[in-house]
């Protein structure tokens, strides 16, 4: 259970202080179980009618004891079900009616993005795409996480709409790589140094995928892998030597 307060001069005091609390002392008791939780977070999900804090007359927001629970109640089935928020939504709003309802599955939605997901990390080509929901399931990111990540240029759907393999590894990477507090406006530099490796690569095979020989034309594609494999070890080891040196 989350802790609401600290004890209070007076009953009444501790009384008023469990009651209502800052954002920043819901983060901060969020983030014993939720350690990648932000006020950012927090403020979206309360955009969304997941909670409704009091406002004070100058306009801040105070979070009752319920408030935090409910938060922490969204961001379990969020990370432990795989549930979107319209579905998490729709449960809660039951529970407030009284009704008995069972937690819902993810069913399908979290098997098709994992095996999306394992197509992706084995290097093999998916033709099934995923939608969004999918997408979210498998990152556990919401919908204002994944449209930032879009607005970077770091993911990118189908023209005809859904994500392949290939986004789906993108997506997971860009999530876990959010737990450390790296966001979308810090991955930039890593997406214009994939572009430019990507040009390089291309460089090299755009002169096979212009032959006549049919058999030419069909290596390029192996040749673009491999260079592409070399490329990204190469990336990983100049990494580690900048990482290296700096520790001297």
């Amino acid at each position: 259970m989350l802790r609401t307060s600290q004890g209070g001069a007076g009953n009444g005091t501790a009384a008023a202080d469990r009651r209502a609390v800052s954002i920043g002392a819901v983060l901060a008791q969020l983030r014993e179980e939720f350690p990648e939780v932000t006020i950012s977070k927090i403020r979206f999900l309360e955009a969304e009618g997941l909670v409704e804090p009091e406002r004070t007359p100058s306009g801040y927001r105070k979070f009752s004891s319920e408030d935090v629970e409910k938060l922490a109640q969204v961001l379990r089935m969020q990370r432990d079900h795989y549930l979107p928020l319209k579905v998490i939504r729709e449960y809660l709003d039951a529970l407030a009616r009284g009704e008995q309802v069972a937690l819902p599955s993810p069913g399908g939605q979290k098997d098709l993005a994992d095996s999306c997901w394992d197509a992706a990390m084995a290097g093999a080509p998916a033709a099934a795409r995923i939608g969004r929901a999918e997408l979210l399931a498998v990152t556990g990111a919401d919908e204002e996480q994944l449209a930032e990540w879009e607005s970077y240029g770091l993911i990118v759907p189908e023209p005809e709409g859904g994500y392949d393999a290939e986004a789906v590894n993108v997506a997971k990477l860009v999530s876990d790589l959010g737990r450390f507090g790296l966001e979308p406006r810090h991955l930039r530099a890593v997406r214009a140094a994939a572009e430019r490796e990507a040009g390089l690569v291309e460089q090299v095979v755009a002169p096979l995928r212009r032959h006549r020989n049919p058999q030419t034309r069909a290596r390029a594609e192996a040749t673009a892998q491999e260079l592409a494999e070399l490329s990204v070890r190469l990336h990983a080891a100049l990494v580690q030597t900048a990482l290296r040196m700096r520790s001297h």
